[in-house]
């Protein structure tokens, strides 16, 4: 009886860390889909980016649109000037945690 209740917990315990290696592997990140936490961190990423474009005055956080891949951001949409569009890039920059600026900003 002992030896079939240590082979059946034995088998429990294999099964659930097989499990667990399945499930740690999924969060792992890859060159095109991010882990867990760097999901965080670049959303984290995007609303300090954004904010900056709210609380700036030469820049419409409307008009553009902020993504960010693993610390990579990239700025897309319309402004209505070079200087605009250089701000953007500047405030998108100077956010910490940014690895690079994408400026993918159209002039209209």
């Amino acid at each position: 009886m002992k030896s079939n209740l240590h082979l059946l917990r034995t088998i429990a315990i294999l099964i659930s860390l097989g499990g667990a290696v399945s499930l740690t592997a999924g969060c792992g990140s890859t060159p095109k889909q991010e882990s867990t936490g760097e999901y965080i961190d670049d959303t984290a990423i995007t609303a300090k980016v954004k904010a900056e474009f709210v609380a700036d005055k030469t820049v419409s956080a409307a008009a553009i649109n902020v993504e960010t891949f693993k610390g990579v951001v990239q700025l897309s949409g319309f402004a209505i000037s070079a200087a605009e569009v250089d701000r953007a890039v500047m405030l998108a920059r100077n956010v910490k945690g940014v690895k690079s600026v994408k400026n993918d900003i159209r002039m209209k």
